[in-house]
Order: structure tokens, then sequence, then C-alpha cells
């Protein structure tokens, strides 16, 4: 199989420690072999490779490295935005080895998005949108994350909780049901509503009555299993996640609240809709334990693992 491509993320993160303790629990965890994008002189005992075709032979006995210089030392914790070009071109090049074949997936490890807008070299919301401009996407790309019990897509992701309501649409909930409908194969779509008790029949709040409900009658129509709109506050006890597959859920916390709760270290974002497989664990950069040697690995591990098995599967 061919190895997974890993960007570097944000230098001054956890990112570095957590690829190579990664790389150390490779044969507890059974990883695939996967080489990383980025300045050698992060990862200790990294050797470096002039190809993803040397990746699978040396990942037996070091971290394979593709080289990419920094601009600037690394001091963890403290951003520097002279880096941002190279975090950049990690990702660039980590989407290119997948559509050349070179790579079966592509995992990206956290990046800062403030520092790189603040180069100047980066403009849009988040990874997963300029991974979709990267990859020419026709499709709107969506974030899932799984953990154990649960997957979760927020509809509004990187947005302030005020903007939510006026951007939740009947279009957009289609748009992204047909997405998981379509990635998953038909899957059983729990939708959450978006006021206290979905609304309550429109005592707290219309949004369940003129947008959601017409959207997920608009699904069923086209033969969707979904259901909804489900009060936020009921939607992820345990009996409960047993009647669905997925919860599509109407902002960022209401997603990822329940799930990192359920498991904070295990969790993995899969991004639905783009021409290539991309995972990549459910957390920042972690700036404040950064260089300290306490990093959990365990969510980048489990990008790892669902990269090779979307890729078995697909």
């Amino acid at each position: 199989m061919l190895p997974l491509a890993l960007t570097m993320g944000d230098p001054a993160g956890i990112a570095p420690e957590i690829t190579l303790k990664a790389w150390q629990g490779r044969s507890n965890w059974n990883l695939p072999p996967f080489f990383v994008i980025g300045d050698p002189v992060l990862y200790n005992g990294a050797k470096v490779i002039t190809s993803p075709a040397q990746a699978s032979e040396v990942f037996k006995d070091a971290l394979p490295v593709l080289p990419l210089a920094l601009k600037a030392q690394v001091k963890p914790g403290v951003l520097d935005s002279a880096n941002a070009p190279v975090v950049l071109e990690s990702i660039r090049r980590g989407v290119a080895f997948c559509d050349s074949g070179e790579a079966f997936a592509i995992v990206t490890n956290p990046i800062h998005k403030s520092v790189l807008k603040k180069s100047g070299l980066f403009d849009f919301p988040g990874h997963t949108e300029y991974l979709a401009y990267l990859t020419k996407s026709k499709t709107p790309p969506v974030m899932m994350l799984a953990a154990k019990d649960l997957r979760v897509v927020p509809l509004t992701i990187h947005m302030a909780l005020k903007d939510v309501p006026k951007t939740i649409t009947e279009n957009l909930i289609c748009a992204t049901g047909r997405t998981i409908h379509a990635a998953l194969g038909h899957p059983r779509i729990a939708v959450a509503g978006l006021n206290p008790h979905a609304g309550e029949e429109g005592a707290f709040g219309t949004e369940e009555i003129e947008i959601i409900a017409p959207a997920i009658e608009r699904l069923k129509k086209e033969g969707l299993n979904i259901s909804g709109p489900h009060s936020g506050d009921t939607l992820f006890h345990a009996d409960m996640r047993k009647t669905y597959d997925i919860a599509l859920c109407m902002y960022h916390d209401q997603a990822l609240i329940p799930l990192k709760t359920l498991d904070f270290h295990g969790g993995g974002n899969v991004t639905l809709g783009l021409p290539i497989i991309r995972t990549s664990p459910d957390h920042g950069t972690a700036l404040g334990i950064a260089g300290q040697g306490v990093a959990n690995p365990q969510s980048l591990v489990q990008a790892l693992l669902l990269a090779e098995s979307l890729a078995r599967k697909g």
C-alpha cells in the first residue's frame, strides 16, 4: 500500500511531538507507513527521503521526512508568521502527492489560522476550505468528526455564534446531507435543532419550523434516511446514539462538545466531499503545552488509522 502524506502543521505547536510519538508507537497501534513533509530538524532520529516511494521502507527504522526548510528558528509555543509559507507548502505538496498517486491519503497536523492569515498568504475560514480550494472540489466540503460511539458533522464551523442563525439555510442543510449520504453510503442521519428543545413548536425560535424541518422533508423525498429536528440536549445520550449513525449539528460546539466529552483524545476528523482522502486530529496546535513532552498523540493516531481504513474501503 502507498504511504500516507502527513503535513507538518504549525511547528510551534505540538505537531512535531505527536508526530514523533505516533511513529515511536507504530507497532503498538499497527500504523500504516507515513512520511512527514516538513523540516527534519523538528524530528529527532528522522531520515530524509527524496520521494514518497522511499517512505514505506524507511518507516521500519526511522521516521521518513521529505524536507522543507523553515524560514525561522522555532520556539515552542511562540507563533512566527515567517514560517507560514512553509506550513502552506507542506499542505500543497501533500495534496499534490495524493493527486499524482504517490500517497493514498493526506493527514494534516494542526495549523494556527491566525498566524497564516497574518502572513497574507491564507484567506480561508479554515483548513477544510483551503483543501477544497487546492483540490478544486466540486462538492461543498463537509467536516466529520469521529470518535468512539459517535460521528458528528457541524453544519456551520468557525464563526461567531451570533452569525450561525443567518447562515443556516435549507439549501445548506440539503447540500450537507447529500454529501454525508454519498460519502457514507446511506447512513442514518439525525439532525439537531438550533434552539432549546428544537424550538418547542416555535416558542423558542422558528428556524426549526421554517428552515430545518423543510430541509429534512426534502431529503427524505430524495431517499435519505434522515430524522429530526431533534433537541440538542437529548440527542447524544447512550440510548439515543444507537438510533443513528451520524448527527448533523447546527454549529461547532453543538457537535464537538459531546464528541470530546465522550472521547477527548481519540477523536479524528475526516473531510467528506473532497476528491482525495483527508483526515486530521480533532484538536488544535495546543501552544500552551508545546515543547513540554506531555502532548497525547492519540488523536493523530486515530486520524492515521481512519485514513488507512477509508483507503482500504475506497
